[in-house]
């Protein structure tokens, strides 16, 4: 079986889009401070590393959005990718700058909700377009 890569993709989407999720419930059930949270930070970095993944993948599909193309025309998605590295690569330094550069960076958290959600159109309005697209045989 076979399976059309935005597919693949979009399951990347959905796993870093359910640690948003996550981490919007604890935010509304806590105003905690954030370096001090584990679970918010685990719910938090896991989001920003697995949305890192997505934009590889977007990059190495070359995939075209407008809206996408623009938002990753930013200096945040270095910083992104730098939080990935931390989250998904072990760091020695429990406040690593690769966990902190990116959330004390001015306007990374409007920037990545943005991102999120340009992703989530694009994956719904793709998934419109090709209601056959599944898993099949080859």
């Amino acid at each position: 079986m076979t399976t059309d890569p935005v597919i693949t993709l979009h399951r990347y989407f959905i796993y870093a889009n359910r640690m948003r999720t996550h981490f919007d419930k604890l935010i509304e059930q806590s105003r905690k401070d954030l370096t001090k949270d584990v679970e918010l930070r685990l719910y938090m970095e896991s989001w920003y590393g697995l949305l890192y993944v997505v934009i590889e993948g977007w990059r190495d599909l070359r995939l075209q959005d407008a809206e996408i193309d623009e938002l990753l025309q930013s200096p945040h998605v270095s910083l992104l990718k730098r939080t990935r590295n931390g989250v998904f690569h072990f760091q020695k330094n429990y406040f690593d700058a690769r966990f902190l550069d990116f959330v004390t960076t001015d306007g990374t958290a409007v920037w990545v909700r943005t991102l999120n959600r340009a992703f989530g159109r694009f994956f719904l309005d793709w998934h419109k377009a090709h209601p056959q697209a599944e898993s099949r045989e080859t």
